[in-house]
Order: structure tokens, then sequence, then C-alpha cells
């Protein structure tokens, strides 16, 4: 039997959602191992004086969880 466990991280880019999407994957491994999927589950971004300033991708990781025997 396989347990995943999901967590959500927030990327953030000046470039683009695809980019913030990225950044978060990336840093997600560093400290994940297993990654089994990632889902995208928001695009938002931040604005000053009318423009964005900020990509921002809230994305959920998914990784299988190991049981220390």
């Amino acid at each position: 039997m396989t347990a995943v466990k999901i967590v959500t991280i927030l990327g953030t880019s000046t470039e683009s959602w695809e980019e913030a999407a990225h950044e978060a994957f990336r840093e997600a491994r560093e400290t994940i191992e297993d990654i089994h999927s990632i889902e995208v589950e928001d695009w938002t971004a931040s604005v000053e004086d009318s423009e964005i300033t900020a990509y921002e991708a809230t994305v959920e990781v998914a990784f299988l969880v190991h049981h220390e025997r």
C-alpha cells in the first residue's frame, strides 16, 4: 500500500506564472524526496502602479511517505 503526502507551496517570479510554478518545484525538491507529482492550484499576481510586479503560483506537491521501521 502506498501513502502520499501533499504540501502547498507558493512560488514567485518577476518573469511569468510558469516560472513561478517552476520555482515552487525547485524549492520543494531541495527538501522533499520522491516527489510524485505537482498540481498548480492557483495563479495570482502582485500589482503596483497598474503593472504586475510579481507572478505567484500556488502549487500542491505530492510525495511518497516512507515509514521507518
